[in-house]
């Protein structure tokens, strides 16, 4: 596979929150304004249909227009939407839409419906590869129980299978790892908490969620910290940490929705609450907010 030169996966990409009207219905303008307001914001692309998103309870006609709206809105080399499915039939199909869309690249999850072994995992990769779009694996082991460790990706990307790898372990060891055996494979970060340790450690790209509520800070923040320039990286990383880091996704989710209302983002829900923030946490993440806002970084 010949791979675009720019790679379009690098840079900050960010896993866009999806608006829906009252009815739960996609609103598309809206997500299309969305996207275009990132881009017009200093960050390099979006990632729609991510893994904890909306995509697993869209239907198939809605998440392929997500797609095509994001595509129509910003251009498909700025688009990577995730392409994970129970399985790698379904997975490959999604990968074809979206490379049918004008799509450049598409993240995709291993096997998450069991815990798959290596020998599942390389399959699922090779299946999905056949549809020719270039592959950035999604390694979260929190949540799929399944752990794409440095040797497979390594195997993964030898065979040719994939050529990034959003890592969402939070073991910042392993950049190092993984740039020992495959130092062609480009690293993601998609632990916002460690951005500034694994940007430091050579990562190419962020895939980020709090940049749908802070762009222009988030973008800053991480190119000054993959430029080494820490007198602008550091004090950023310390006021935004804050905001940055949670125990559960669930609940980082609902801190990115908070805090995209307190900036005035969105004049409705962004997605039904699953699990709603504690009082405590509620008044942390608006104070937090809050603060970056006065300070200019919204």
């Amino acid at each position: 596979m010949t791979l675009p030169e720019n790679r379009p996966w690098r840079g900050v990409l960010v896993a866009t929150a999806l608006p829906l009207r009252a009815d739960l219905s996609v609103d598309y303008d809206r997500y299309a304004e969305h996207c275009a307001w990132l881009v017009d914001n200093c960050c390099d692309g979006v990632v729609p249909n991510g893994s904890l998103g909306e995509y697993q309870v869209l239907t198939p006609e809605e998440r392929a227009k997500v797609v095509e709206t994001a595509v129509a809105a910003i251009g498909g080399a700025r688009v990577m939407p995730g392409v994970a499915a129970y399985g790698s039939a379904e997975a490959r199909r999604w990968a074809e839409q979206a490379a049918e869309a004008g799509c450049a690249s598409v993240m995709l999850l291993p096997p998450n419906a069991y815990r798959a072994d290596e020998r599942s995992v390389l399959a699922h990769y090779a299946e999905v590869a056949k549809a020719g779009v270039p592959l950035v694996a999604y390694n979260n082991p929190i949540d799929t129980k399944v752990d794409l460790v440095p040797e497979l990706l390594a195997r993964l990307h030898g065979e040719g299978h994939i050529h990034g790898v959003k890592e969402f372990s939070g073991d910042v060891r392993r950049a190092y790892r993984i740039a020992e055996l495959a130092p062609e494979l480009d690293l993601l970060i998609g632990a916002d908490d460690v951005l500034l340790e694994l940007a430091v450690a050579g990562a190419k790209g962020w895939v980020a969620g709090y940049p749908n509520a802070l762009p222009r800070a988030s973008a800053e923040l991480y190119r000054a910290a993959v430029a080494g320039d820490l007198a602008t990286a550091l004090p950023l990383y310390r006021q935004l940490h804050p905001l940055l880091r949670w125990d559960s996704r669930v609940e980082f989710v609902q801190a990115i929705k908070l805090s995209m209302d307190v900036v005035g983002r969105y004049g409705g829900p962004v997605r039904p609450p699953r699990v709603p923030l504690l009082p405590e946490q509620e008044a942390a993440v608006r104070a937090a907010t809050e603060k970056a806002v006065a300070s200019g970084l919204a």
